[in-house]
């Protein structure tokens, strides 16, 4: 564990994490968050970022040097479903892609302050059928998405293998697969989580469902069918709440029989990826899903 990565989580625990802890407004605080969290790097050189809609909301096209415009990777960013966008994932998002050699096209998805659940998952749907009208067809599209983005990827996945149409692969940073917080990890590790609070899970989950139930598949990946998934990678950090939430995933994916891949990185904070402008361990992380993105397309495109 790097110096940096350490110093990372004090950052988070001193400043993201008190923001999170006191959320009142989503739409004002989910701002906060949002230009905190744009303060984690710049991008990369040589990368490119251009705003447009696909699937009826906006979105960013962001790509690395060196990539292929035949393939794409479909990114649903977190930020407990009222933060976030492709904004603040943007610098993150630009190395992954040259890590992947592949474009991302980040979906500025509806928030909960925007509109009631399943409005989000719908709306990740639309982003997916766009681009398959526009042209990519499902082995040449990797999902990806970490926190709430990555449980929201996962439910979409679910509804992708209920219609026999699974993407070529997908990987999850640290996912937010179940909102009943059924997990043993959120009481264990609710000190040692820098960043996320956990006696504010259940009141963000509330305020997303909407009324809706926890165990509602496109809420809680966790309780989805997954028939014939595809590759799967999932990372997560040792101190983070939402470890149990990967594990039990995983089982999920690995009973319907998935290939997939859990990474559990020591000491790492929810989110450290976002750090990847000067963490060692962010920049690994990200060149190990990279490495899965291409041998997913590799394998897909035989």
């Amino acid at each position: 564990m790097s110096l940096r990565l350490k110093l990372y989580a004090l950052g988070n625990r001193l400043t993201l994490k008190p923001l999170f802890a006191r959320v009142k407004d989503p739409a004002r605080d989910g701002a906060r968050i949002d230009r905190l969290a744009a303060m984690a790097g710049g991008y990369p050189p040589l990368s490119l970022h251009l705003r447009r809609p696909l699937g009826g909301r906006p979105g960013h096209w962001i790509a690395g040097p060196g990539t292929r415009a035949d393939r794409v990777i479909l990114y649903l960013h977190g930020g407990a479903y009222f933060a976030g966008s492709g904004i603040t994932h943007g610098p993150m998002l630009a190395r992954l892609s040259g890590y992947a050699g592949a474009p991302v096209f980040a979906q500025d998805y509806r928030l909960l302050q925007d509109a009631p659940f399943p409005a989000a998952h719908d709306d990740a749907l639309a982003a997916w059928d766009d681009l398959i009208a526009r042209g990519w067809s499902p082995d040449r599209i990797v999902l990806g998405g970490d926190s709430a983005g990555g449980g929201l990827m996962l439910a979409l996945l679910a509804t992708l293998c209920g219609r026999g149409t699974p993407p070529a692969g997908a990987f999850a940073l640290s996912p937010w697969t179940d909102l009943s917080l059924s997990g043993d990890s959120i009481g264990k590790n609710a000190r040692a989580d820098a960043v996320l609070p956990a006696h504010r899970m259940k009141e963000a989950a509330a305020a997303y469902l909407d009324g809706a139930s926890a165990d509602d598949p496109r809420a809680s990946p966790l309780f989805a069918d997954f028939p014939n998934p595809p590759p799967v990678l999932l990372q997560v950090g040792s101190p983070e709440i939402l470890v149990d939430d990967t594990y039990r995933m995983a089982n999920r994916l690995r009973d319907a029989g998935g290939d997939v891949l859990v990474e559990t990185w020591d000491g790492a904070p929810h989110g450290w990826h976002m750090g990847a402008a000067w963490v060692p361990e962010a920049r690994a992380a990200l060149r190990r899903v990279g490495a899965f993105v291409q041998t997913s397309f590799d394998s897909a495109n035989r």
